[in-house]
């Protein structure tokens, strides 16, 4: 059910395909988060429209609203968003430990108080699972500890745990249609990486994820860590690189054998007023838009661009019109879709090193 085939490679840098019960995904390949079962402003309809092909969902905020049990009565994280095609849902243990105010973390799971309503709530590698089953994503992820990067004591057990929780989630998996991927931790330390990496690969998953990144390092530290896993993961399975998605780092990433990539950028970007492109962002607040007739890229194909000028997208934004944060969306989200899609030729095409010349600095 689940296959990833390597079509192509130039250097480090992998075209593949991975099938799903819902599709294949053609890597590499960037994925919009859709937090809540829907990506912010966007329709399933217009994420279509876009290109894009895979869609992140949260298992920490739909299992809190509107309940895992709930969205499995109504047919499953699919037709509950009318999107029928692949979507991972991650595991709920980043959000666990950024957003909720944690009780209780011991080697079983952790007790936390909801930020939605303060009630207290308890998530384990099994629960996780139960959760996601109940989703029903074509990839899910093992529960995991992240840890600030830089405290060694810290991260050495959120390690250990990671480890112990992998195992445990695939003992407690019973459908056999969802993917199971494990997360590689240790922080900055690459002894830790290394050890982590090494674990993770024996579990012989359909595929691996690098998590515990872009999460205060530095990017030398975080291309040190995926020149590591590089070298360590298996080639034949699919490597994801955990909530990171700037041009820069999605070009990088790819250098370094990664396939899969998601992150809130494009639309967080977006409802605050700002457009990304190839190689820079506009603020489409400044006062220096206001009667330029361009779109915000010259070159992109997206329907903003394509219809639109910077003058009346500031004029929106001014205006607090909702159309703005759809419009910037729809912009953003298709230049990582188009920018994964140009990676992807450029691969097959043995020219892929053209656009990390371009990028050669952030």
């Amino acid at each position: 059910m689940f296959n990833f085939s390597i079509e192509a490679t130039d250097g480090n840098a992998r075209a593949g395909c991975f099938t799903t019960p819902h599709g294949e995904l053609k890597t590499p390949v960037f994925a919009p988060v859709g937090t809540q079962a829907t990506v912010k402003s966007l329709t399933p309809k217009q994420l279509d429209e876009i290109g894009a092909t895979l869609v992140l969902a949260n298992t920490y905020h739909l299992f809190l609203r509107p309940g895992d049990e709930r969205i499995a009565r109504l047919g499953g994280l699919h037709r509950f968003m009318n999107w029928e095609k692949p979507i991972l849902t991650d595991s709920g243990g980043f959000q666990v430990f950024s957003l909720a105010q944690i009780n209780q973390i011991d080697d079983d799971g952790v007790t936390f108080k909801s930020h939605i309503d303060g009630s207290f709530q308890r998530l384990t590698p099994e629960k996780s699972i139960t959760i996601q089953e109940n989703l029903g994503a074509d990839i899910i992820m093992a529960f995991d500890q992240c840890a600030h990067p830089y405290d060694r004591e810290v991260i050495e057990q959120a390690m250990q745990r990671t480890h112990t929780w992998a195992e445990r989630c695939i003992y407690a998996k019973k459908r056999l249609d969802q993917a199971l991927f494990g997360i590689v931790q240790g922080g900055v330390f690459e002894d830790l990486r290394r050890k982590s990496a090494e674990f993770i690969a024996s579990l012989n998953l359909p595929g691996n994820a690098v998590g515990g990144l872009s999460v205060g390092e530095t990017k030398e530290e975080m291309f040190r860590v995926l020149d590591l896993t590089n070298e360590i993961l298996p080639k034949n399975k699919p490597r994801y690189l955990m909530g990171v998605g700037t041009p820069y780092d999605i070009i990088q990433g790819v250098a370094r054998g990664i396939d899969f990539f998601d992150c809130v950028l494009p639309t967080r970007l977006a409802r605050h007023t700002t457009a990304l492109r190839r190689k820079d962002r506009l603020n489409l607040v400044n006062a220096a838009f206001a009667e330029d007739p361009r779109p915000i890229d010259e070159t992109c194909e997206c329907y903003t661009c394509q219809n639109f000028s910077r003058a009346y997208l500031r004029h929106l934004i001014l205006a607090k019109e909702m159309l703005a944060s759809t419009l910037l969306s729809i912009h953003n989200v298709y230049t990582l879709v188009r920018l994964t899609h140009e990676i992807r030729n450029a691969i097959y095409d043995q020219s892929f090193h053209l656009i990390l010349e371009e990028f050669s600095s952030p």
